[in-house]
């Protein structure tokens, strides 16, 4: 089995779980808030609004995770690769089903939802104790949905997550702010 017929299965079986209408909604929810990294830079300008004492911490924190989405939008558009539902016909990447939601684009690697989700539970996971328990589930099930909802193969939401994780966590070594407070 190639990697790629692996990532097709994976795909397939995620995506059936859309088929309850419960799960369906709950990753349509979490698609449409994370569009644009929006749900992970609207919680790092409220840290920053609501703690004064780490306010340049939340900004520094929320700058590497648009940082980081914006990223993967450039990598989308060197690697160039379709989406999964965007496949010809006859493939067995899930293009029998249509994907759950409508895309800001046509490209699929790396996801930048999970990319944005991954840099969010790194940088946002060091300020404060709450964050790091709260948003690394947050971001998985964010990750998850992406594959639920069928925009995405399993590779991408994995090299997204890699790639926000690096590029929150080296950013914040290149900007001293490594460590929490």
């Amino acid at each position: 089995m190639h990697d790629l017929d692996l990532d097709r299965r994976l795909l397939a079986a995620l995506r059936d779980c859309g088929s309850d209408r419960r799960v369906a909604a709950a990753a349509r929810a979490l698609s449409f808030a994370g569009e644009h990294g929006a749900l992970w830079l609207a919680a790092g300008l409220t840290g920053a609004a609501l703690d004064a004492d780490r306010r340049p911490a939340w900004l520094r924190a929320t700058a590497l995770t648009a940082a980081a989405h914006l990223t993967s939008m450039g990598v989308k558009r060197v690697v160039r690769r379709p989406r999964p539902a965007t496949e010809p016909p006859g493939d067995a990447a899930g293009a029998s089903q249509p994907p759950l939601v409508a895309t800001a684009g046509r490209h699929s690697f790396p996801s930048s939802h999970a990319t944005s989700a991954a840099a969010a539970a790194v940088a946002f996971g060091a300020l404060h104790p709450l964050g790091a328990r709260l948003v690394p589930p947050l971001a998985a099930a964010m990750c998850v949905s992406r594959l639920v909802v069928g925009v995405h193969y399993p590779s991408d939401v994995a090299a997204g997550a890699v790639l926000g994780a690096l590029a929150a966590r080296a950013g914040a070594v290149l900007m001293g702010g490594g460590g929490r407070g």
